[in-house]
């Protein structure tokens, strides 16, 4: 039998994934506060409905693709899922997912907690990494769903509960921020220097400092392309769910603190919506 799929959030992380899922052979239904974000799938065989609870009316699976855990919450409460029915939320919540799971254990639902590292591109091409923490008798209804968006799963609990997968994002984001920033002040700086900022990028290429999240953002500022992977404002708000962790945990993290304060100045100057490499703006006044 077709396994029917509800998507709730259809931006830059869920239009693929319901894309992807659809392309796979599951049955989908897709729902976003933007109407038009989820209709533009129906040419991919995904069917826009109109509500939340529209999209999940007799899915064994829901999936919560929004920008943090509040709207997470907003939308599986509008859903009100059956009891029984597999939750799997792949949002970014930080501490937000205990909130969460506490909902789906009011509520009689299998949480599964599953964040996705990747971008628009790995996203589109079916190639995030799945963190997931969930119960044994979820995982073979959800594997194949996350074989169809992901080149990997990585299991880290058998409780959703648990927070394992959400916590693991978090220090898996801490560590993108600080590449992010670290290209972007490196260019501004060769910029004020009047250093070739291709020159750096020279000497970077093939050495132990090389990757490939470095030639990627280093060629978005220096095309001066900022065409949204993951943008300036959804950044700012991953820092400060790493930062909202840490201080519960009595971690000092000076580096994302600052950096959450150059993507707020970024924004300010009008490139929220940008790519988050877009945060290099905020190294000039």
């Amino acid at each position: 039998m077709t396994v029917s799929v509800a998507v709730l959030g259809t931006g830059i992380i869920g239009a693929p994934v319901a894309r992807n899922l659809s392309a796979a052979g599951f049955s989908v239904r897709a729902w976003n506060r933007t109407a038009a974000k989820a209709e533009a799938l129906s040419g991919d065989g995904v069917q826009a409905v109109a509500s939340p609870a529209e999209a999940v009316e007799g899915a064994a699976v829901v999936i919560t693709v929004l920008t943090d855990g509040a709207a997470v919450l907003e939308a599986i409460r509008a859903a009100a899922p059956a009891a029984g029915t597999i939750w799997v939320q792949l949002s970014t919540v930080g501490e937000a997912v205990d909130e969460l799971a506490a909902y789906a254990d009011e509520q009689g639902l299998v949480f599964v907690d599953a964040p996705v590292q990747g971008t628009r591109q790995p996203a589109e091409q079916g190639q995030l990494t799945v963190m997931a923490a969930g119960a044994a008798e979820a995982r073979d209804t959800v594997q194949p769903l996350f074989d169809a968006i992901g080149k990997r799963t990585l299991w880290v609990g058998e409780d959703g509960r648990s927070g394992a997968a959400s916590r693991l994002k978090l220090v898996l984001n801490t560590w993108v921020l600080a590449l992010t920033h670290g290209v972007g002040e490196a260019l501004a700086l060769a910029e004020g220097l009047g250093v070739d900022p291709r020159h750096f990028v020279d000497v970077v290429t093939g050495s132990p400092m090389d990757n490939g999240y470095f030639q990627g953002k280093s060629a978005a500022i220096l095309k001066n392309d900022y065409t949204t992977a993951f943008s300036v404002d959804n950044a700012e708000k991953d820092a400060r769910l790493v930062l909202e962790a840490a201080a519960r945990a009595g971690i000092r993290m000076d580096v994302i603190e600052a950096g959450r304060a150059r993507f707020a100045r970024a924004s300010q100057a009008g490139h929220g919506d940008e790519d988050m490499a877009a945060g290099y703006f905020a190294s000039f006044e």
